[in-house]
C-alpha cells in the first residue's frame, strides 16, 4: 500500500497542479479575454469561440484509459476528431428534420450515427467506439447547455449583452425555449458548439500527455515502479 502510494503521488500532484492551471486558463480566456462585450457583473460574454472548460477532461481521461502513450494520444486525437464531426452531422440532420417540441429527430439521428459508428469499427483498429461516444456525448451534451441550436427556435438570438436583457425581458412572457444556460450567456450556434468542443478535447490531451510525461521524469525509480502500474498505465485500447 504505502509503495503504490508512493508511486501514485507524483502522477496525483502533476495532474492536480495542471488542472488547476487549466481550469484558470480555460476560465479566464472565456469570460474575461476572448469575449462579445461586459456583462455588468465583473464577468464578461464568452465569444462564440469559447472553451468549454468540462469537456477538456474527458480526453484528458481517455488518453489514460487507452494506455497513456504517443498511441493513445494519436487514438484520442482521431477519434475525439470523429466524435465532434458526428455532433455536428447530428445538429445539422436535426435542423433538417424535426425541431421543437418534437425528440424523435434528434433520436433518430443520434441511433443513425451510432450504427455507422460502430460498423466503422470494423474497417480499421483506429476507430475506438469508447472515445468517439464519450467525445460525441460531450458535444451533444453543450449543444444542449448552450440552447440546442436548430433544434430550439430563436436559440442564439441572445449571443450579446444587449440580447441578454431582452431575453431577460422576455422570460417573464415565458419565452425562454432555445436559450443557453445562464439566460442565455452561453447560447451557441450549433457550430460553434462542435468547434469549441474539438479545441477544447485536444487542448485537454495536450494536458493529458503532459502530466503523463511529467509524472514519469518524477517518479521515483525503483523495482517496483518498473511494474506496470494501474493507475499510469489505464486500460488496453478497445476498438469495438
Amino acid at each position: 500500500m504505502a509503495t503504490k502510494v508512493k508511486l501514485t503521488l507524483p502522477l496525483a500532484v502533476t495532474i492536480g497542479v495542471l488542472a488547476f492551471l487549466y481550469v484558470e486558463f480555460a476560465t479566464n480566456f472565456s469570460f474575461h479575454w476572448v469575449t462579445d462585450g461586459s456583462l455588468g457583473n465583473g464577468l464578461d460574454m464568452p465569444a462564440k469561440f469559447h472553451l468549454v472548460v468540462p469537456a477538456a477532461f474527458l480526453t484528458w481521461g481517455m488518453f489514460f484509459v487507452l494506455g497513456a502513450n504517443n498511441e493513445a494520444a494519436r487514438l484520442v486525437a482521431l477519434n475525439t476528431l470523429i466524435g465532434c464531426v458526428s455532433a455536428l452531422i447530428l445538429f445539422l440532420f436535426v435542423h433538417a428534420v424535426k425541431k421543437l417540441p418534437d425528440f424523435w429527430g434528434i433520436a433518430l439521428g443520434v441511433g443513425l450515427l451510432a450504427f455507422v459508428l460502430v460498423m466503422a469499427s470494423t474497417i480499421s483498429e483506429l476507430v475506438n467506439i469508447p472515445t468517439i461516444f464519450v467525445t460525441f456525448a460531450g458535444v451533444v451534451f453543450w449543444w444542449l447547455a448552450t440552447g440546442a441550436d436548430g433544434w430550439a427556435p430563436g436559440s442564439n438570438v441572445a449571443h450579446s449583452p444587449a440580447g441578454i436583457a431582452a431575453a431577460a425581458a422576455g422570460a417573464s412572457k415565458g419565452l425562454t425555449a432555445g436559450q443557453g444556460a445562464f439566460g442565455g450567456v452561453l447560447s451557441t450556434p450549433f457550430g460553434f458548439v462542435a468547434l469549441n468542443c474539438f479545441a477544447t478535447m485536444i487542448v485537454g490531451l495536450v494536458f493529458g500527455y503532459a502530466s503523463a510525461r511529467i509524472s514519469a521524469l518524477i517518479t521515483p525509480h525503483t523495482p517496483e515502479a518498473e511494474t506496470v502500474d494501474e493507475h499510469a498505465e489505464g486500460a488496453r485500447p478497445s476498438h469495438a
